[in-house]
């Protein structure tokens, strides 16, 4: 029997509701909580640059109320690495960042950036922070993050969600054996963006894949039966697929 696969809940999308109309309703903690409740393994908060979501008092209430690992995502930055520092998140998800992008495009090229990475991830794990990086799921990356000593990868799922038929077939097989070969190196793979109830199934079947991390889709399906419910049912597919 494969291993249980953890879940991960994003809930930067909480705060952009708020943020829509100013003020602190709806809270992006009570959702973590009945994220918790409902069978989250941890919560993931995106703490961007411009803070169109999660706003800094959000990450100081997630890690005071929080009784669930936090992942913290954010850019390589020195802002953002002075803040990890000092809040010290369970984990820290380092990720690719456009001022001009609605969500996250793709995968970081820790390859071409491994010189600028390496003192970042260094000082993360000094911290005993675990890094992960966000990465697409492609060999010369999975090198880059051995070089870089990094403990965790999460493969971008974006484009396997997004294609149809054959397309979607040749995602999966590269994510499936991205996890393998990440497995084989000693890091632990995770994955997410863009899996719904249709097609987390093939994912969650990877038996390599340690966790997936799942917000936007949740956060819509709460709209019309709850946070609860979508979380219990996320949980279930993830779990018949193993």
């Amino acid at each position: 029997m494969s291993k249980k696969l953890r879940l991960g809940v994003n809930i930067d999308h909480v705060a952009t509701i708020r943020n829509a109309r100013g003020g602190d309703h709806p809270e992006p903690i009570r959702a973590a909580l009945i994220a918790a409740e409902a069978g989250a393994d941890g919560i993931t908060a995106h703490l961007r640059e411009d803070r169109r979501h999660i706003r800094d008092d959000d990450l100081s209430v997630l890690m005071d109320q929080l009784s669930i690992p936090l992942n913290l995502e954010m850019a390589a930055t020195d802002e953002m690495l002075d803040i990890a520092l000092r809040h010290k998140p369970h984990a820290a998800c380092i990720v690719p960042e456009n001022r001009a992008e609605r969500t996250t495009e793709g995968g970081l090229d820790a390859a071409g950036q491994h010189n600028r990475l390496t003192d970042f991830v260094g000082q993360l794990r000094n911290a005993n922070i675990r890094v992960s990086l966000f990465i697409e799921p492609n060999p010369r990356q999975i090198e880059a993050a051995i070089h870089l000593g990094a403990p965790v990868v999460e493969f971008h799922t974006g484009h396997y969600a997004h294609a149809t038929g054959a397309e979607r077939e040749a995602e999966l097989r590269r994510i499936s054996d991205a996890a393998a070969l990440a497995a084989k190196n000693g890091i632990e793979p995770h994955a997410g963006h863009g899996l719904t109830f249709d097609n987390v199934m093939p994912i969650a079947a990877i038996p390599q894949l340690a966790e997936l991390n799942i917000g936007h889709f949740l956060i819509g399906e709460a709209i019309f039966g709850g946070l609860d419910a979508s979380i219990r049912q996320m949980r279930a597919l993830m779990d018949e697929a193993r």
